[in-house]
């Protein structure tokens, strides 16, 4: 999809995903639904011992994209515990600034789509067993627990909402069980190329190499089609090759083999170390390579302009994200 919002600064730094055995489980296991309609099934998963059972609403299970409120929930939460301040599981979200952070329009028809997904996420309810060192239990939760609209603009738009997670969702915030996604993720338009990228995240990361055979993708993806087309549809992603941060290649024997692209030469302004290690004052936590990227690309995106000192600029700009 087209980046909709280019200028705005808002950087998906933590991802967490529904964590049966706290390990980011969700990455690992298809829990979101990858249909564009309602998806009533309710599934039944099993893989090296995790037992998944997700019960849909009649809204239907909650979609990948449904999971983009997620995401914004966690990654609000992360900023602010790397930032030092207290959180709760109940948190008020601008309903602009989460279409606008997840790329999406911001279209009456989107505010309602948002709604939907709220409805979704509150509806879908997930059992599992959950090992606690020698004792297996088994556990039911929802994705969130509520979901409210505090605000509406004259025309009946949400402007305001509040959101109480999960119990075990807020635990995993606290015990900052998070991974970094790449903003482009919201770009992904097809709900099976971010699957294959949750899953490329989640096995590659920084590995230089992941081999997965096509049986054992189609499973973890969550894929209801056949694995004939589910091949095919790999193949096609692989030709297009647009996954972001991975690259994707067909091997002998039915397999598939996942790399991380190689990063490209840093460009623009060089920064010192004691720049670096400010940063890290300024938002302790926080990956200062990662933002010193991202500020790269906003020195980028307003024009490559001249700096006389890019320590300086790029510390004020630090200090305004903290």
């Amino acid at each position: 999809m087209p980046e909709r919002h280019p200028t705005g600064d808002f950087f998906v730094c933590d991802l967490f995903d529904a964590a049966p055995k706290d390990d980011l489980g969700s990455m690992e296991h298809p829990i979101f639904s990858l249909s564009t309609r309602p998806d009533r099934r309710v599934l039944a998963y099993s893989h090296n011992g995790t037992d998944i059972e997700v019960i849909p609403s009649v809204k239907g299970r909650a979609t990948i994209h449904d999971k983009d409120i997620l995401i914004y929930c966690i990654s609000q939460l992360m900023a602010a515990v790397n930032a030092g301040r207290a959180i709760s599981r109940r948190l008020q979200i601008k309903a602009h600034d989460l279409l606008v952070a997840t790329n999406r329009d911001t279209s009456g028809d989107a505010y309602a789509r948002l709604r939907e997904a709220f409805e979704r996420l509150a509806g879908t309810r997930i059992t599992t067993n959950l090992a606690t060192g020698d004792v297996e239990t088994t556990r039911g939760f929802g994705l969130i627990e509520s979901w409210e609209i505090v605000r509406k603009s004259r025309g009946g738009r949400m402007v305001s909402v509040t959101v109480t997670l999960s119990e075990w969702l807020f635990r995993a915030v606290l015990a900052k069980s998070v991974l970094t996604l790449s903003r482009d993720y919201f770009r992904l338009r097809k709900p099976l190329e971010r699957r294959i990228y949750e899953l490329a995240r989640k096995h590659c990361g920084r590995q230089p190499l992941w081999r997965v055979s096509v049986a054992v993708l189609h499973k973890k993806s969550g894929s209801t089609a056949p694995v004939r087309v589910f091949r095919a549809a790999l193949r096609r992603m692989i030709a297009e090759n647009h996954l972001p941060d991975y690259s994707l290649a067909e091997e002998s024997g039915d397999m598939i083999a996942v790399q991380p692209r190689r990063p490209r030469a840093a460009s623009g302004p060089v920064l010192s170390p004691e720049a670096l290690d400010a940063a890290r004052a300024l938002m302790p936590g926080a990956d200062v390579h990662a933002l010193a990227a991202e500020w790269r690309g906003v020195w980028e995106a307003r024009g490559r302009t001249r700096l006389t000192a890019p320590d300086k600029a790029f510390l004020g700009w630090v200090r305004a994200r903290a």
